[in-house]
């Protein structure tokens, strides 16, 4: 039970009558992971509970927010779910790797932004970021799915 997104060089873009691929914006990677949990839910019986599906939501966001603002666009999208854990995957662009940045600036003022991060560090059982091949880089965010997700939790 996956959904996967890939982009890249399409041979024609989507206004000239192309193939639209990966998700555009967080609430398109929201939505593939609410697809994914849904079919897990089928599988398993019962949803997951709604903090678990919130928490894959956000990481979910934050993830493809930083490939778009910080990696040059997501060139890849991935949700998968492996035993007890939900693996996102998103490529982008940039090799450079994610850093917390200290929401307070060397003059005390309070930053706009740069808790996304660990925002997805602090919800995820691992991240791994490894450097791709043809440059670019993939960040894998892997959210457990607790042993309780068997209660039925409408609007997945």
């Amino acid at each position: 039970m996956s959904e996967t997104y890939r982009t890249g060089a399409l041979g024609g873009s989507a206004a000239a009558g192309g193939t639209r691929r990966g998700p555009l914006s967080p609430a398109e990677a929201r939505g593939a992971v609410r697809r994914v949990l849904s079919e897990q839910a089928r599988a398993r019986g019962a949803a997951c509970t709604p903090d678990t599906l919130s928490d894959a939501l956000l990481v979910a966001s934050e993830l493809t927010t930083n490939a778009m603002l910080h990696g040059g666009g997501v060139t890849d999208f991935d949700a998968e779910v492996v035993g007890q854990d939900l693996y996102l995957s998103v490529s982008d662009r940039e090799r450079r790797r994610p850093v917390a940045r200290n929401p307070v600036d060397r003059h005390g003022r309070h930053r706009c932004g740069g808790r996304g991060w660990p925002i997805v560090c602090r919800l995820s059982r691992a991240v791994l970021v490894s450097d791709l091949p043809a440059g670019g880089k993939r960040v894998t965010a892997v959210i457990p799915l607790p042993a309780e997700c068997g209660h039925p939790v409408d609007g997945i």
